[in-house]
């Protein structure tokens, strides 16, 4: 199991659950959802089939931010990030969720690859909610957390 978070980045958080691929954390005082991916790929149905629970979590609760760390991920698959900007985002704004922080892998490649699928679903779906979201990409979990 990739071992991602240090106790002093988490150590206010509880885990909600861990799967084969993902491993989420709450903390419902900051209103801060954490998910971190587990594996270097995962199969759309699994990703969808955690992001359900995540939800599930998010609608139980008072969350405002959703942290996003996929440094383990070493493929990049269109379909999946789709689901997740289009739908998922799109939902869990309707339940509180408009800051969005992301953690990368380290590799370049992986970064251009999500700004070019960024741009096609942005020319896609022209009524994305985009401009209701508060996106940004961190280095860090505690960077996550703080900004």
């Amino acid at each position: 199991m990739n071992e991602t978070f240090y106790p002093s980045e988490t150590r206010d958080f509880e885990l909600a659950f861990e799967e084969k691929y993902t491993r989420a954390l709450i903390n419902p005082e900051k209103k801060i959802v954490i998910c971190e991916l587990l594996a270097d790929y995962i199969p759309i149905e699994d990703f969808k089939e955690a992001f359900h629970r995540i939800g599930d979590i998010v609608k139980a609760g008072d969350y405002e931010k959703f942290i996003f760390d996929k440094r383990s991920l070493r493929a990049f698959h269109q379909p999946t990030m789709e689901w997740y900007f289009i739908h998922w985002k799109r939902e869990m704004l309707d339940y509180g969720i408009k800051t969005h922080r992301k953690i990368l892998p380290d590799e370049k490649w992986f970064e251009k690859m999500v700004q070019i699928a960024k741009a096609q679903i942005l020319q896609t779906y022209p009524d994305n909610i985009i401009d209701q979201l508060d996106i940004k990409y961190c280095d860090s979990i505690e960077e996550a957390i703080n900004i």
